[in-house]
């Protein structure tokens, strides 16, 4: 059985994508993104979407997305579009990986999309941080075999401090995560050359930012 990776990204669409913009400009989310290629082999897209109306300012609504269907405060949008304008669902696609879902949350594109292996994962999230200025990994899901579905947690290290990473780094090695203990705090902080109330306090910081990545919803 595959061991592929089924990915969520939160991404930035820096205005190349009409629902993101829709989203952010009448302050509701949007869901049910659908699309189809026009049958008859040219570069037009239609899309469409739905929104909950009761939640948004629908006056702030681009005049050439339709409101094409609508049963209770949820009403259909449509739209059409040119191929090839850059978007985060087409430069995924453009690496053999189909979107299966598509939402907005405050003014954010949220894309679900299944990656063959980690290299193809890669290569998807560097295509598209080479584009958009904010690409974040929201949750990975991985599965082996038979064995029940793995939560997988993308971590950046970008968040931790030079100095940070240092004191973790220094505190693996010497065993002071160890039970028993490899080294207590204060040998630690004698190899850093730093005072161990300095070492607690950077430890401390790197942990917080550690367990935010991994706990975020």
């Amino acid at each position: 059985m595959s061991s592929g990776i089924r990915a969520e990204l939160r991404v930035d669409a820096d205005g190349t994508c009409p629902v993101s913009e829709t989203a952010a400009e009448t302050g509701a989310s949007t869901f049910s993104v659908s699309k189809s290629i026009a049958p008859d082999g040219s570069e037009t897209v239609t899309e469409e979407f739905m929104l909950d109306s009761a939640d948004a300012d629908t006056d702030a609504i681009d005049e050439e997305i339709d409101a094409v269907f609508t049963y209770g405060s949820k009403t259909a949008y449509r739209f059409s579009r040119s191929r090839g304008r850059g978007c985060p669902c087409e430069c995924i696609e453009g690496l053999d990986c189909p979107v299966v879902d598509v939402h907005t949350r405050d003014g954010m594109l949220y894309l679900v999309f299944h990656a063959a292996d980690m290299t193809e994962l890669q290569d998807v999230i560097t295509a598209l941080r080479t584009e958009f200025s904010q690409v974040d990994i929201r949750r990975l899901l991985r599965t082996r075999g038979n064995q029940s579905p793995h939560d997988l947690v993308f971590v950046d290290r970008g968040r931790l401090t030079e100095r940070q990473r240092e004191v973790l780094r220094t505190a693996h090695e010497m065993g002071y995560f160890e039970r028993p203990k490899g080294a207590n705090a204060g040998e630690v902080a004698t190899e850093l050359d730093i005072s161990r109330s300095t070492f607690t306090e950077h430890l401390s910081a790197a942990q917080t930012k550690l367990l935010d990545a991994v706990l975020e919803t």
